[in-house]
């Protein structure tokens, strides 16, 4: 037993004499001391981690000593050569050293004893691997340096530019619709970031965008929720914040989190964010306060999808409002109008469409009673550009009265409408049909995938049937058609983007097949949702109605938005069943049959009947037919109108 006590501390005290040493504290428990060896490696590790400058500086410390050790021992041996050229005294030999460690050629030009050869061979030896270690070092920081500008991570020095948070098929068309936004501004800058890597993201909106129109983009990888990466857009400087609803189980609640960082010091740009469910709207509200607008993905998207399926064509006019590429909504005074009436405006400007007005105290109303007086209320305006707003030309076309027709428009009838196919907004159109059928309309709904909850609902009668909605067999199982409308949903909670379109066209195909070559007075309005924009073309192909690009619409709305947030008010009652809505009505509820008419006297029929006129849809015979569906938003007061029996005009009314 003693024995082994002994052993035990015999090694003890060799480990000591290795190591650092262990000492006992009040507690009784073992402290370390480092040795001095062990701090000197643990300050030698401290530089070295300070990167490429510390590995740099030891490598001139190392020269130097390499040097200066030669130089002396030269001088001190008494070998160097006593030519002509060679330089003399110590700063002229610690030249000459020098030039040996750093040129392996110096030593073939040498002369004197093989002693003196063979030693500045050794030294250039020794340079070789100095020089080598140091070449090393800097390929390698620059590498480093590259690699960290790859990644973005150099603070933006913009200001009034625009940031875009996250990443998704979105942002293509927002930095399209951004880039003709910004075409009147000097010098405009859209700022990405996202958690994707820098170089891919800018090589995909090269490929995708492909002109940008002197918009530069600059692409940051981080996180919008932190703080720091936050901090790389310079958002503070910025004219307005996007944040896009990221991929994933949740969200909202990164979307939520965003907001939380952008917010959390107060003041700031306005911000546009997007939220998936309906039931984080009131947190996100909350969380963004007034500089935020939330838009509810869910929500719009079914509107436009119903909006659409009952007007053939509205979702042309939608996108001619929605874009910057064309006529666009914005707001003017004019104190010439403050004495007339609504009417009298929409008649007012020969390139300009009044839609609209605001009063006073910010309550937007488009489409208001025709007697309202303007007042000092501004006016909603579709045009061009707002530059032309200050000088917009006073229509002067005639009107012909004798042509507008004053005959009462028969009520609508109860509708047949037939949706195929069920995602997450499904509930949400349900719930739209049912707010403009009137009573006694009846819905069927045919689904492969997905568990249909149906709301409750006051006007439509509801059908479900489960069957495969790409197959011919079942879809000819239903009366096609006597259907009024035909809406095929696309299944995005189910299959991927690509498989859910795919699915979604095979549908379509099959409907054109069955519903043949009727005219359009004659078959159903099919609308058709679809994930992918590149897939619109393809859809065209089954001469759909319309086409709604669920993230592509979407992205016009949130672009109209960063640049004016003021537009909420308008989109929501365009979109609102409460409110005033897109219709597409016959011509000759308007004006009589005869020859071709002004515009003016269009919009003059529309106003007596309670409308605001917004364009017109040419029919397909029609040479101007191919263009937007036929869709002409925003006529000249003085263009000539063809009354053709398929001819529609574009209104804004209540019901």
């Amino acid at each position: 037993m003693g024995q082994t006590g002994r052993q035990l501390r015999q090694r003890t005290v060799k480990q000591m004499k290795q190591g650092p040493t262990a000492k006992t504290g009040k507690q009784g428990k073992a402290r370390i001391e480092p040795t001095g060896g062990a701090k000197l490696r643990y300050w030698f590790d401290g530089t070295m981690a300070r990167g490429t400058s510390a590995l740099v500086a030891w490598l001139a410390v190392l020269t130097l000593v390499l040097i200066v050790v030669f130089t002396v021992f030269v001088l001190a041996t008494g070998m160097e050569p006593g030519t002509e050229n060679a330089k003399g005294g110590f700063f002229g030999q610690l030249l000459a050293t020098l030039f040996h460690a750093l040129d392996p050629g110096t030593v073939a030009g040498d002369s004197g004893s093989w002693r003196f050869i063979v030693t500045m061979l050794l030294l250039t030896v020794a340079g070789l691997f100095i020089v080598s270690a140091l070449i090393g070092v800097i390929a390698t920081g620059i590498d480093d340096k590259l690699a960290e500008l790859r990644r973005g991570r150099s603070l933006v020095i913009e200001k009034d530019h625009t940031v875009i948070l996250g990443w998704s098929d979105s942002v293509f068309a927002i930095v399209r619709e951004l880039s003709i936004a910004n075409e009147s501004r000097r010098k405009p800058a859209v700022v990405i970031l996202a958690e994707q890597d820098k170089v891919e993201m800018e090589e995909a909106i090269r490929e995708k965008v492909a002109d940008l129109k002197g918009t530069r983009v600059v692409c940051r990888t981080g996180s919008a929720l932190d703080l720091g990466d936050l901090a790389l857009t310079n958002h503070g400087l910025a004219r307005s914040i996007i944040v896009l609803s990221p991929g994933g189980d949740e969200p909202d609640s990164e979307v939520i989190k965003t907001l939380l960082a952008l917010t959390h010091e107060g003041e700031g740009p306005h911000i546009v964010a997007e939220i998936q469910d309906p039931q984080n709207l009131e947190a996100a509200r909350l969380v963004g306060g007034d500089r935020t607008v939330i838009v509810d993905k869910r929500e719009t998207i079914a509107r436009l999808i119903v909006q659409t399926s009952r007007q053939s064509g509205a979702a042309a006019v939608y996108t001619e409002l929605f874009d910057f590429d064309g006529d666009e909504i914005y707001f003017h005074s004019d104190a010439s109008l403050s004495g007339g009436t609504y009417a009298d405006a929409t008649a007012a400007y020969e390139a300009a469409s009044v839609i609209g007005l605001v009063s006073p105290d910010g309550f937007v109303e488009l489409n208001p009673p025709m007697t309202t007086v303007v007042g000092g209320s501004e006016l909603v305006v579709v045009a061009e550009d707002d530059s032309v707003l200050a000088s917009a030309a006073r229509s002067t076309a005639v009107v012909e009265e004798a042509r507008i027709n004053t005959a009462p428009v028969a009520p609508e009838a109860a509708s047949r409408i037939l949706l195929l196919g069920w995602n997450e907004r499904a509930a949400t159109v349900v719930r739209e049909l049912d707010e403009y059928a009137e009573l006694g309309s009846t819905l069927e709904i045919l689904t492969e995938l997905g568990t249909p909850d149906v709301p409750d609902l006051a006007n439509l009668t509801v059908e479900v049937t489960h069957g495969r909605t790409s197959d011919r067999a079942t879809l000819d199982g239903f009366p096609i058609t006597d259907y009024d409308q035909i809406i095929v949903l696309c299944y995005s909670d189910e299959l991927p983007v690509q498989r859910a379109d795919a699915r979604t066209l095979v549908t379509l195909l099959h409907l054109r097949e069955i519903v043949g070559d009727r005219a359009k007075g004659d078959r159903p309005s099919v609308v058709s949702e679809m994930l992918d924009d590149r897939n619109r073309a393809l859809a065209q192909v089954a001469h759909v109605d319309d086409v709604i690009v669920s993230d592509e619409i979407l992205s016009l709305i949130l672009s109209q938005l960063s640049e004016n947030e003021r537009l909420e008010a308008v989109f929501q009652d365009l979109l609102d069943a409460d409110g005033a809505e897109i219709y597409l009505r016959p011509v000759h509820d308007y004006v009589l049959a005869g020859e071709p008419v002004t515009y003016a006297t269009v919009v003059a029929a529309a106003a007596r009947r309670g409308e605001t006129a917004l364009g017109y849809r040419v029919s397909a015979k029609s040479d101007d037919a191919a263009a937007g569906f036929g869709v002409h938003v925003n006529p000249a007061k003085s263009t000539v109108f063809a009354v053709e029996a398929a001819d529609r005009v574009v209104v804004l009314a209540e019901d």
